[in-house]
């Protein structure tokens, strides 16, 4: 997101946490320092990228230790984040959307790093499924084949970020907070040593049809192809496009969507806590 849009939604996201019972922990690395909870002037700087660009890179599993090392700045991508947050014994995660499968990644072998820390780091991952630009089908399959569970939260599809609709299912559907706790507990306690991706649909008041988001999103495709955008520029490229064709309207989705990944993932861990009280 755009400063201020940015540090704004990450106010709210700590607030909504803290309205909801649960205590929340927004997670960088600072001066080579992994911390976990931030003030409003650490937020500050990490939400404003026009003043400190360039002196903020970008986190995944590969970079902690340079960044530790370096005594250097960053900001953790999902993988990264699940990293930090195992290592303080945090179990429940909110973001909006993971990595996934790149479309053509049969050509380049673009797959997030996301997805493999899914496979052997025990955090819960409450998010609005992948993002729409990305390989649904293949994302869930490399899933599958991690053995990383995906669940629904109130739903049995998949969702695909700005929309409820993917046309694909979740492995299971639970219905409540007290339901997908008892799940984790029993997943973890048995050993099986992964994360959980928990998909918590956009609320139907903000999602996008899925056609509208659909053409969006193959306009916005064309036009990183002839640019050559490729790698870790595609992903930002992309969402800037999409925002600019939609009128800005995936911008204000992209927001209450966190919204409601905050307030479920703040739902869960409150019931987990119960089950060992």
């Amino acid at each position: 997101m755009p400063y201020p849009e940015n540090l704004e939604t990450a106010i709210e996201i700590e607030k909504m946490i803290r309205d909801n019972g649960a205590i929340p922990a927004t997670i960088a690395i600072l001066n080579g320092v992994i911390k976990i909870g931030l003030s409003s002037d650490e937020l500050e700087m990490l939400a404003n990228t026009k003043k400190n660009a360039g002196e903020i890179l970008k986190a995944s599993r590969r970079d902690i230790a340079y960044v530790v090392s370096g005594k250097l700045n960053a900001a953790t991508t999902v993988s990264g984040t699940m990293i930090c947050a195992a290592l303080a014994g945090i179990r429940f995660f909110a973001t909006g959307g993971i990595g996934g499968v790149h479309r053509g990644a049969g050509e380049s072998f673009d797959i997030s790093a996301d997805l493999t820390e899914l496979g052997k780091t025990e955090v819960a991952v409450i998010s609005a499924g992948i993002k729409s630009i990305l390989d649904i089908k293949a994302t869930l399959e490399y899933l599958e084949t991690l053995g990383v569970p995906v669940v629904g939260y109130r739903s049995n599809e998949f969702p695909a970020f700005y929309t409820r609709e993917s046309g694909f299912k979740v492995d299971r559907e639970f219905v409540n907070a007290k339901e997908t706790a008892s799940f984790l507990k029993a997943h973890w306690e048995l050993g099986m040593n992964s994360g959980v991706l928990i998909s918590n649909p956009i609320p139907e008041k903000y999602s996008y049809n899925k056609t509208e988001i659909d053409t969006a999103i193959e306009a916005a495709l064309r036009k990183a192809d002839e640019n050559k955008i490729k790698g870790k520029e595609i992903t930002p490229f992309l969402l800037k496009e999409i925002k600019e064709i939609t009128g800005g309207k995936s911008l204000a989705a992209n927001r209450e969507l966190v919204f409601h990944n905050a307030k479920v993932a703040a739902e869960i861990s409150g019931e987990y806590v119960k089950l060992y009280e």
